[in-house]
């Protein structure tokens, strides 16, 4: 494929949205409307179709952000004393409770657009847990997505759209850069303001699924860590990069575990039947005050279990038959308890196909009838997500009525880059947001950057000749792959270029092996975060010479990029948090506890003109009590 053949398509808007998952449709719903009102123009542009683009594309079981502030079911407070003590006390309260103060209305509005809530017969919503609302959510996405084209007009989205990069004017953002991967044709979008939702990150670690389960995953796996990258290379401080989110899910297939444990009340144990959170409650002393908080932080529940699995203790079973029989067995009534029993059943079922089809595949492959027999869980590879129990991201400016001056620079939900804002996984510091808070914080960084277009947007000035060398760069991979593929029989096999799978099977072997995958139960320590990154400068020396085939391989490449780029950030993080504060995430087996004096974010910036990395310490403000 000629290089050479590419179109250059140029838009220019004045508010650019990238990204097309939760955070970005409610950025386009509330960006459209005071966009209107000022005569700005927004422009939504993703890698995928909207309509089932994110962590939500295949559906969604229960909303796990509702606060019910309005009807007094809790307070904002209790909400971020929730977050921070699942997160072992690292957390920007001002910006989880900006968004727990908002995340209601988004809840409300997708009820409005047609999202079936389920509801009990006093018309109430039923909770799967205290902050967890069932849904009916296979179309989900599909209905917010809906509204978010309705608010934006289908003219202003750009679709099938690989953002590669930020477009730069000096220290401000000014843009982006990418290419379609159906046509010949390389994108610049310029911009007054840009708004980054593209999600978090997977397969940086090498999963527990291989060979035909190859791609597995519980987080989406076209989610490549595009958040990241961008704002990484725009030279965003960071935060947070350290806290990689492991689930614990059912086995080989990842469904969710969320409404067994909340909804149905099971419980988990060991293959000799033993409960490990009763068990092995004694070392939740060791992890103090956290330890002793409820619920349990989910990183010290995996812990526990984790040192059941150490001990040969396994398999660890869900057992789904106990609870569905002690529900069932709560109604008196014979007749009545064989509906309920069915009922019960039917919701089982009815958790995977909202959400993790496969699930219900491999139960049905495997003779699993949920009320017979309990069926095996497992912690999964780590991932980078800043909306659910993870909190990587961007360092953004805390709202101006909350934030303490430590935390606000200017406009909500900017990062230190001006006029590049964040939200969903992008932001950091904020995790529990789940998809309604992202949606709520997309609304919130859209209002303003907005704002911030109006009283101080500018036209961006660019500099033609970097751009042109620019777009050489990220279609290279093609020459590459034109030039020298024909000088080898297989042309995988080939001495000057690597391809995209390759790469990636090679990053995830160096963080599996040195930073605490599932091989080494998440394991690491100093000399081998070390000897990690020395690979990973070897491997970022190889990504120059990464070919692709066609534009699909070329997407392949530079989201591998953008895999290399979060792998750095993690690992020099860990390196630098001298400490384990996350045991059942990872564990630091040569500073194997909790320190007082590091409880402090860990926060990095790459300089893009030296290429140097800062590590910084930031502090953490508590401005709600326990």
């Amino acid at each position: 494929m000629n290089v050479n053949d590419f179109e250059t398509v140029e838009v220019s808007t004045d508010l650019l949205i990238v990204g097309g998952g939760m955070a970005a449709c409610g950025a386009a719903v509330e960006a459209a409307h005071w966009a209107k009102q000022n005569g700005l123009k927004v422009t939504m542009v993703d890698k995928a179709s909207v309509d089932r683009s994110g962590a939500v594309a295949m559906g969604l079981s229960a909303i796990n952000q509702y606060v019910g502030l309005k009807d007094g079911e809790n307070t904002l407070e209790d909400y971020v004393r929730y977050v921070k003590n699942d997160l072992m006390g690292i957390a920007r309260h001002d910006l989880v409770a900006n968004i727990a103060r908002h995340v209601d209305s988004s809840v409300h509005l997708f009820e409005k657009w047609g999202l079936p809530i389920w509801t009990d017969e006093d018309g109430k919503y039923v909770h799967e847990g205290r902050w967890q609302l069932m849904i009916n959510g296979e179309s989900y996405k599909v209905i917010v997505a809906e509204a978010a084209k309705n608010a934006l007009g289908i003219d202003n989205i750009y679709e099938r759209i690989f953002i590669v990069g930020p477009l730069m004017d000096g220290d401000k953002v000014a843009g982006a850069v990418g290419f379609s991967v159906r046509e010949n044709k390389f994108y610049i979008f310029k911009a007054k303001a840009v708004l980054v939702a593209m999600g978090g990150a997977v397969h940086v670690f090498k999963p527990r699924s291989s060979g035909e389960g190859l791609g597995r995953a519980w987080y989406p796996p076209w989610n490549s860590g595009s958040s990241a990258y961008f704002t990484i290379k725009a030279g965003a401080e960071m935060t947070c990069q350290e806290v990689r989110f492991i689930p614990v899910r059912f086995k080989d297939a990842y469904g969710p575990v969320g409404a067994w444990f909340l909804l149905f009340k099971s419980t988990a144990t060991n293959g000799l039947g033993e409960s490990y959170m009763q068990t092995r409650a004694s070392e939740l002393a060791n992890w103090a005050p956290y330890g002793k908080v409820k619920p349990v932080p989910a990183n010290l529940r995996n812990y526990l279990m984790l040192l059941d699995v150490d001990e040969g203790k396994g398999p660890i079973y869900m057992q789904t038959a106990e609870a569905i029989k002690r529900l069932s067995d709560a109604e008196p009534d014979e007749k009545l308890r064989r509906r309920k029993l069915k009922e019960l059943e039917s919701e089982a079922w009815e958790d995977f196909l909202d959400m993790t089809i496969s699930q219900a595949i491999l139960w049905a492959a495997t003779n699993v009838a949920p009320d017979e027999k309990p069926s095996e869980i497992a912690a999964a590879e780590p991932y980078f997500i800043g909306s659910h129990s993870g909190a990587s991201g961007a360092w953004v400016s805390g709202p101006e009525d909350m934030a303490p001056d430590e935390y606000n620079w200017g406009y909500c939900n900017m990062s230190t880059v001006e006029g590049l804002f964040c939200a969903g996984d992008a932001s950091g510091a904020s995790s529990h947001k789940f998809s309604s808070g992202s949606h709520a914080e997309g609304r919130i960084a859209a209002k303003a950057a907005v704002k911030y277009i109006v009283e101080k947007g500018a036209e961006p000035t660019i500099d033609a000749a970097a751009l042109e060398e620019t777009k050489q760069t990220i279609l290279a991979p093609l020459g590459i792959f034109e030039e020298k593929s024909p000088l080898t029989t297989d042309p995988d096999i080939n001495p000057d270029y690597i391809r995209p799978k390759m790469f990636m099977l090679r990053l995830q072997k160096i963080m599996d092996e040195y930073a605490g995958g599932v091989s080494s139960q998440f394991r690491t320590s100093d000399p081998l975060l070390k000897k990690g990154l020395e690979l990973l400068d070897f491997l970022r020396e190889d990504s120059e010479k990464l070919a692709a085939e066609d534009l699909h391989e070329l997407m392949r490449c530079w989201e591998n990029v953008h895999r290399m780029w979060q792998a750095e950030a993690h690992m020099r993080s860990i390196l630098f948090r001298d400490e384990t504060r996350w045991p059942g995430y990872y564990f630091r087996t040569d500073t194997p506890e909790m320190k007082e004096d590091w409880k402090v974010f860990v926060n990095c910036k790459y300089d893009p003109a030296t290429g140097d990395w800062e590590m910084l310490k930031r502090p953490v403000i508590e401005l709600i009590a326990d």
